[in-house]
């Protein structure tokens, strides 16, 4: 006898169907392929039912779920401005190795490494004893040079004049005298008392003292007449070689001070005190610090966008300043393929700055590019790691709302939003803010 109840319900809520199907006794057999069949010819609708129900129940649930969304409308943008940031280093404008020009015992360096110097700056000093002693005679000499040039312009005293006349008087008496004694000779000649030999002898005398009246007459008159301007020009000419010796002295000893011919820092020195260096023989390291440089490798297609005399920004000590492009290489490094824009700074706003520092520059580009701006609260990024937004729909049913997601490519992206491209168009109406409530289909309300 068959016996039938009705089906119990589970604790999930789906119903369950109970048979009671006569069993014959055969303990190794187990249950027939007509059993099972029964079974479920009975138990499937009752399921698909229940599901029908829980799906419509779902349906009316979800209809019920609204969401208040903040929304925003898309626009197409023909390209956005990117800032960049390029690397380099400062660089200074002059770096010399300092020497003096002529050779000599180095007696004093009054510099250190490091010590910032001004233009100018006595920096050391060559012994220049045997230069001041040099120079001493040549004053010496000069100051003997300009006395006799000096009685030359005034001419002769009114003494000189009356002794050249005394000595033209003196020597008149002497010829009067010799030619009175020569009468005489010749007279004692004829007669045989002196031979001719004395008589040439006395005539030679004559002759002498003639001689003599004539150069004092002629000195006599050069006295009378001044000194000639011929002889003052080659006194002065003395004068003016001896003073271009004087200065050829003073050049030396100036250039025994060896000085900064630049501002900026001592990197370096070579030899110490008491050591004899020779011409151009290098003693200090000298490096400008005045007025740096900031020398930055960039794209050649960055560098191509900057003129001299733009204003940028650039980064030191993690401090912004302005500094003035001054020129763009022209050379492409073949390694980096970078072209080098020198940058002005100043040195009066930079505190502490020295050569080899890291320096860095900001510069803006305009990159031309088709998309649109969204914040990046409104982008959402699925399993796969692709991006999407949620675009707000009408629905045909109840003049409602609905979201679904757009595929988007990420552009660029800056602190709070991002440009995109992808299927969205201008116009479109997107889901600003707190995607991560939605699904697709999700039903919603527009703020």
């Amino acid at each position: 006898m068959t016996s039938h109840a009705s089906p119990p319900k589970t604790a999930s809520g789906f119903l369950t169907a109970k048979v009671l199907v006569p069993i014959r006794q055969h303990p190794k057999k187990t249950m027939g392929a007509g059993a099972i069949a029964l079974l479920l010819l009975v138990g499937v609708p009752i399921v698909r039912t229940q599901f029908a129900s829980l799906d419509a129940s779902a349906a009316t649930h979800n209809e019920s779920m609204v969401l208040a969304v903040e929304t925003l409308t898309v626009a197409v943008v023909d390209g956005y401005d990117a800032t960049r940031t390029y690397t380099g280093e400062i660089a200074a404008l002059r770096s010399s190795n300092l020497g003096f020009e002529r050779s000599g015992q180095l007696e004093v360096i009054w510099v250190q490494e490091g010590d910032r110097v001004a233009e100018g700056t006595p920096l050391g000093q060559l012994d220049t004893s045997n230069l001041q002693t040099q120079r001493q005679q040549l004053e010496a000499d000069r100051a003997q040079a300009l006395a006799v040039l000096a009685e030359l312009e005034v001419g002769p005293r009114t003494e000189d004049l009356a002794a050249a006349a005394a000595n033209v008087r003196r020597i008149e008496q002497d010829l009067a005298l010799r030619q009175t004694q020569r009468s005489r000779r010749e007279w004692l000649y004829e007669r045989g008392a002196i031979s001719q030999e004395e008589l040439d002898e006395f005539a030679y005398g004559q002759g002498a003292l003639q001689a003599q009246l004539d150069e004092a007459r002629s000195h006599l008159a050069e006295l009378r007449n001044g000194t000639r301007p011929e002889q003052i020009r080659a006194q002065q000419a003395v004068v003016q070689q001896l003073d271009a010796a004087i200065a050829d002295v003073d050049v030396n000893i100036q250039k025994s001070t060896l000085r900064a011919p630049f501002a900026g820092i001592v990197a370096g020195r070579e030899v110490d005190e008491g050591t004899v260096v020779g011409v151009g023989q290098s003693v200090v390291r000298l490096i400008e610090n005045v007025a740096p440089e900031a020398r930055i490798g960039m794209p050649a297609t960055t560098a191509s966008q900057l003129q001299v005399g733009d204003t940028q920004i650039v980064i030191l000590h993690g401090d912004r300043y302005e500094a003035t492009v001054t020129a763009v290489l022209p050379e492409v490094d073949p390694d980096t393929r970078t072209q080098v824009v020198v940058f002005q700074l100043d040195a009066a706003v930079v505190p502490a700055i020295n050569p080899g520092q890291t320096v860095r520059a900001e510069i803006t580009e305009t990159v031309s590019t088709t998309g649109l701006w969204l914040p990046t609260s409104a982008l959402t990024q699925d399993i796969r790691g692709l991006w999407s937004a949620y675009l707000v729909v009408a629905t045909d049913a109840d003049s409602g709302y609905a979201v679904q997601p757009q595929a988007v490519e990420i552009l660029h992206q800056e602190s709070d939003r991002a440009l995109v491209r992808g299927t969205l168009q201008a116009g479109d109406r997107i889901v600003a803010n707190g995607v991560h409530r939605l699904v697709p289909g999700q039903r919603v309300n527009p703020l």
